[in-house]
């Protein structure tokens, strides 16, 4: 079930059945020469669209700003400031809550948003205390078949950021955003994250440590498959309180 394609008393007639949601979050962020500024909302939405496919869920709309302010640096990035961010994530956490949701699944595609994340739940939890949903964050990307899928399928190549697995991913879901261009160096030099300047001189065309060039549509099709399985098991692992 898609939230944004539903109508109120469809959710109603949800709540009767399940107090679960999955709320896919990403970021809007450069992702190297080849990868979509959009890869980590649409990595995201994908994997919690096929989830919906498979299983009795609801899925809202994606959260597609995170916290990036180590790529504004590079034209295209939009960033949430860490405060902006926790703020966002507790008033859609507690408008769930209202309505009666008791278990509220984020799933995310972004590294950035992970801190942010975490302390908005710590918020929730010191604010409502046992009235709290229950709150989980899970990362497509750390799913058991897709680190050894992308462990497979690139090995050392796979990086931190504008990695082959997400830019396949993305580009499965969105094939008319594919890009062919000449990638140098093939392996992307890898070091620590700082300030957006920074970030830049160090990593010039915004890849750490990866080959984006290795991507491919058949390979985004296969990990999409794999995080698929992964999510659907952790979700319902979530809903039964496991």
């Amino acid at each position: 079930m898609i939230l944004q394609q539903s109508t109120w008393s469809e959710v109603e007639r949800y709540l009767t059945r399940s107090n679960g949601l999955i709320v896919p979050i990403g970021s809007t962020e450069q992702h190297g020469p080849n990868g979509p500024i959009g890869t980590d909302a649409i990595c995201a939405e994908i994997v919690a669209m096929g989830v919906e496919a498979a299983d009795d869920v609801l899925i809202v709309p994606t959260l597609a700003y995170g916290m990036a302010q180590h790529h504004l640096a590079f034209p295209g990035t939009v960033s949430l400031k860490p405060a902006t961010l926790l703020l966002m994530l507790k008033d859609v956490i507690s408008s769930f809550s209202r309505h009666g949701f008791k278990r509220i699944y984020f799933l995310n595609g972004h590294g950035g948003n992970i801190a942010p994340i975490t302390a908005a739940f710590s918020e929730i939890y010191a604010e409502l205390g046992s009235e709290a949903p229950r709150l989980k964050l899970q990362n497509w990307f750390l799913g058991s078949r897709v680190r050894k899928l992308s462990k497979e399928l690139y090995g050392d190549s796979e990086g931190s950021h504008a990695t082959p697995s997400e830019i396949s991913l993305a580009w499965h879901a969105w094939p008319q955003a594919v890009k062919d261009v000449e990638i140098l160096p093939k392996i992307a030099p890898r070091g620590v994250i700082r300030d957006a300047e920074d970030y830049r001189r160090q990593f010039p065309d915004g890849r750490i440590g990866s080959d984006p060039s290795l991507s491919s549509v058949e390979h985004g099709k296969r990990i999409y498959e794999a995080s698929v399985k992964d999510i659907r098991e952790d979700y319902s692992a979530f809903i039964r309180g496991v």
